[in-house]
């Protein structure tokens, strides 16, 4: 499940910060900013449902995910194909990602 939350996150913060880029850099309607913030609050809602103890470290362990999607949208909806670096740099991450989430704790 918290994979699902996590992807989902990425897409509305994605989308929210894109909004705000569309608006300020491709000369859109400010009229993107309601969509963009609305995006932005169910990014921080969808955030607290991942199921940790301590909200730094679902923080962090996101921080992977993000990096992976927003490769995905630079794809995707931009049209520009990842590199091997940024491949590499998001491998990278999602192992660290999983490191941060899945590490045994101790009390």
């Amino acid at each position: 499940m918290t994979a699902l939350v996590y992807l989902a996150a990425a897409l509305a913060e994605i989308g929210g910060c894109f909004a705000f880029w569309a608006w300020l850099r491709l000369d859109k309607s400010p009229a993107w900013l309601a969509p963009g913030v609305i995006s932005l609050v169910l990014f921080a809602w969808l955030l607290t449902r991942v199921d940790s103890e301590a909200a730094g470290r679902a923080y962090a362990a996101y921080g992977g995910v993000y990096i992976c999607a927003s490769l995905v949208w630079l794809w995707g909806v931009e049209g520009v194909r990842p590199d091997r670096w940024d491949v590499g740099g998001a491998a990278l991450c999602i192992i660290g990602a999983c490191v941060i989430l899945l590490g045994p704790r101790t009390a």
